[in-house]
Parts: C-alpha cells; structure tokens; sequence
C-alpha cells in the first residue's frame, strides 16, 4: 500500500483541538493495524518553540532525539504511544532557513528564491516526509493556526498542489467552530460555512468536517453544514466536549471517523477495532472516586505551561484509581510566614521545571516545609535544582548556596554550568536536550519504582547540573545520588531514603508517560500520595 497523507486544518478560532484529533485519528487508525506517525507544521517564524515564554506559547515538549518541539507532540506521543523526532515538528523558521542556507551555498544555481515554487517545494518535501526510510502507512500532518492567517498561506499552498498530485492517497479534515448563542437560542453554522469558504478559495476542499461544539448537533445541523459546505453527511462529524480529552478518540470512532477516512482513500473498512486496553482504562477513570490534591509549586499560572507534568499525574491517578486534583501554586506568592498555608490540604507536592531567577526562592522554602514535614515531594529539572539548593542551606549549613544560573558569584555552587556549555553564547538548541541514560541504585526508591530495572534513558532539558565536588558531603547528610549518568558520571536523580517520598530529577519523566503506559515515577509518586 502506498502511504496515504491526512491533513488536519482549523477554521474560525484557534485552540480548538486539532492537536486531539490529529492525535484520535492516528490512534483509531492504529487500532486497526496501521503503521502511522503525526507530524505538527507550525506557521510561526521562530525555528523551535525552545526559545518561546510558556505563558506564549505552553509547554515546551522535548522528543528522544533530542529536539525542542510544541506541545501537540505530546498529546500525540501520550495517545499513540509512538516516538516522535524532530522530523515531526517543523516551523515555517525551518523551512525559511534550509532554503536560505541552500541558496547561500548555490544550490539554486542563480534562480531569484520565491514562496512559489522553493518554500512550497520545502514543505512540501517535509509533509512527505522524503528522505525518511520509514515505511509508514499513514502520516497525518497538522497545520497550526487558522485559515486565513497570512502565515499559514504558503502551508495551505503546499496542501493544495499535494492534494492534486497525491489523488485518493490524500484526504483533509478540517476543524471548525459551531457557536451556540443564548440569546437565540441557536447553533449557528456560518461560521463554518464561511471557514470551508475560505479554505475552498485557497483550491482546498475539505473531504471530512469535524465540528467543534459544546451542544449536540442534531442530524438537521449536520445536513445543513454537508450541504453548504460540499461534504457527504457521513463525513460531517461533532466533536462535543467530553468528560476527558481520553473520551475523544472513542467519541470519534462512534461517528465513524476513521471509517470515513478510509471510504475516501477506497481502503476497505471491514470491522470496527475493539480498543479494550484504551476502553479499560476509561473504565477506570470513571470509576476513581476518591481524590488526592498534589500542589504544582511554579510561577507559570498556565495549564499549559506544565501540561505533560497535569497529563502525567492523572494517568497515574487513574491507573492508582484515584482522581489527582491538581492545584497551582504561585512560587513567586510563597514566603517562610504563609508557607504551611500555601500547602495546606495537599497531599504530595510538585516542584516544576523552569528556567532563570523568579520565583525560585518560594520553590526553596517549599522544598524546605516538605521535606521537615515529610510530605510526599517529586522535583523535576530545576525543582530537583531548588531541593538540592535547600538542603545545601538548611542541612550541610552553607547558607549561600546557590545555582551559577541564579548567581555566579555564589561561593557554593552546588548547582553549576556544564563544562561543555560555558562556551556557547546562543540560547536555542543549545542545551542537554534528548534521551541519556541513567544508572540506578540497586534498593532505592527509584529502582524499585522501575521495576528493579538498572538502566534507564529519559529525556533532558537543562544546561545546569549538580555539582560533584558536594556530592560526598550531601550523601553523608542522607540525600543519597541514586541515579547517575554512566558516561559522563552526572547525577540525574536524588532522593532522601528516609523520608516517605522525597525524589529529585534532572530529566523529565513526564514526556515519556502515555495513556496505556504511564511513567513509573508518576505512579510511585501519585501512590504514595494516595496513602497519605
């Protein structure tokens, strides 16, 4: 078979959800036997989201290769299980910069460079994924933003000549917004309609709708919608919202969507696919009655911000069969006088990643109340930073320690700059970024959480480490050095044996957990919490 192409396009409004349903089609079609990849072509001009504030842009989500990607890549690794690469995320800044750098080289042998034909030759190459020898039956591309931006033109001009040369091998879902108004008490379809317009314009017709909505449309709304917008009633769909993001991939293949697509490309539908792993765990989630309330101590005030990290923590409440209510708690706002009441009621304590000076000192106290209180505590990337900082103060008594990254001149830089990094001058790309392996400890906390495994690899996002010339003075203390890089002997997990939980980690565990395999560490975590 040859491979067959899927493009997911948003109309009227962004944040509609193109990420989960790019992500429910890739594993409906997984379901039945496919071998699929999803891939995220952002239209903005920066190469990578490596470089963007959260509160612009959400979380950045990092791949195994060791790529700085958006934050779809992780609803699309989460739901399908698969492993993306940077192959799978491109921005029109990539694009831009492999033609500038081929034109500066001569490539082009003189040719004036233009949007028609060498952007458009560029991503289409990238949709089409040549070069890689993957054998894939299908690639589902998502196109960021909304019809109509200006940035989004060259995109939607790739789509259409692809369209025309692919035949039956292509097919375009798009998304778009049926707004319910009060007043009138109606749903209104312009929208929509004026969405596939647009689209239409540009030489695309949409082969599937899926139309975001917060009322049921009634079978009337959707004849309404297939006639205006030239689309076959079956290929219309809702997508209502749900109880859980988890619900939209079965929500989908009850209307028939990966059917729908398959009747497009002419591949046989045969039988709908069961999915009872994906069917027991939501069982299980609507089954979890009890609550457990963990903080996230953070300054981003974003859910996004820390959306692998949410992800994570109710995967593993679902799998403990409790409910992970999640709550913020602005590191900035924490002091030593209104600590315990900042953290009151909850029942473990996230201490998030992050990067530069505000905010860390509230993260420091938090680490500090946790630990004397003996409260659940999991510390990622510069959380791990911050309770390693803590206990430099507070137990091995230097009360300067610090981070080189929060002060240079600190005279216990317990937490100091790669070797390797002090050279460079550039922000993006420029980290320990991707999968490296880490050696646990045989009888720690951590290598019971893994299953008694000796060798794992997680992914990375950080310049800064913990420095090894303390390390004989905090073991001593009883913060032991439980996971260690074997390579380059760097410290990627600590933990204090004593206390009921009490872990930090360099990497993020939180990238690698998905909805049928969630990370262990989550699990200890969140188990822990839950016999609190």
């Amino acid at each position: 078979m040859n491979t067959k192409y899927i493009f997911v396009t948003g109309g009227v409004v962004s944040s509609l959800g193109k990420g989960i349903i790019s992500a429910s089609i890739g594993k409906l079609l997984q379901a039945r036997g496919f071998k699929v990849t999803i891939q995220k072509f952002d239209p903005y001009i920066n190469i990578d989201p490596g470089t963007l504030n959260p509160y612009e842009h959400g979380e950045c989500y990092v791949t195994e290769d060791g790529f700085e990607t958006d934050l779809d890549l992780g609803h699309y690794e989460r739901f399908t299980g698969i492993h993306t690469t940077r192959n799978n995320s491109i921005t029109t800044g990539r694009i831009y910069k492999t033609v500038i750098d081929r034109e500066r080289h001569g490539d082009y042998l003189g040719k004036t460079i233009q949007v028609v034909p060498h952007i458009t030759d560029e991503i289409k190459r990238r949709m089409l994924r040549e070069g890689l020898d993957e054998g894939l039956d299908f690639v589902i591309t998502e196109v960021g933003g909304t019809i109509g931006d200006i940035e989004s033109a060259p995109f939607m001009e790739a789509i259409r000549q692809l369209r025309w040369q692919l035949g039956r091998d292509a097919v375009c879902v798009h998304l778009t917004y049926v707004p319910y108004l009060k007043a009138a008490d109606e749903l209104k379809t312009k929208p929509t309609q004026h969405s596939v317009k647009e689209l239409q314009g540009m030489g695309i017709q949409p082969d599937i709708l899926v139309l975001r909505t917060e009322r049921h449309l009634d079978d009337h709304v959707r004849m309404k919608v297939a006639s205006f917008c030239n689309v076959d009633l079956e290929c219309v769909v809702q997508s209502e919202d749900m109880p859980s993001i988890y619900e939209v991939p079965v929500n989908m293949q009850k209307q028939g969507l990966d059917a729908a697509i398959m009747r497009k490309i002419g591949i046989p539908v045969g039988e709908t696919p069961a999915m009872k792993p994906w069917h027991d765990f939501l069982d299980k989630q609507r089954n979890a009655k009890r609550e457990v309330h963990i903080g996230l101590v953070g300054k981003y005030d974003l859910q996004d911000a820390y959306k692998s990290i949410r992800e994570s923590l109710n995967l593993a409440g679902i799998y403990n069969d409790v409910k992970a209510r999640l709550h913020f708690i602005n590191s900035e706002e924490i002091t030593s006088e209104n600590v315990s009441e900042k953290l009151d009621g909850m029942t473990g304590i996230i201490i998030c990643p992050g990067f530069g000076q505000r905010g860390i000192e509230g993260k420091i106290i938090a680490a500090e109340y946790t630990r004397t209180n003996d409260i659940p505590t999991f510390g990622i990337c510069l959380g791990m930073q911050m309770m390693v900082i803590e206990f430099a103060r507070n137990v091995l008594g230097y009360k300067d320690a610090n981070s080189r990254e929060m002060d240079e001149q600190t005279p216990h830089n317990v937490i100091d700059i790669m070797e390797e990094q002090k050279s460079i001058t550039q922000m993006g790309g420029t980290m320990r970024l991707g999968a490296y392996e880490c050696e646990l400890q045989k009888g720690s906390r951590v290598y019971e959480a893994y299953d008694k495994e000796t060798l794992i690899s997680e992914r990375h996002r950080h310049r800064y480490e913990f420095n090894n010339a303390y390390k004989e003075e905090y073991e001593a203390k009883g913060m032991k050095c439980v996971g260690i890089n074997p390579a380059a002997n760097l410290v990627e997990i600590v933990e204090i044996p004593e206390k009921r939980w009490y872990i930090g980690t360099q990497f993020h565990p939180e990238y690698s957990s998905t909805v049928l395999h969630p990370h262990p560490l989550f699990m200890s975590f969140v188990k822990e919490c839950a016999n609190s």
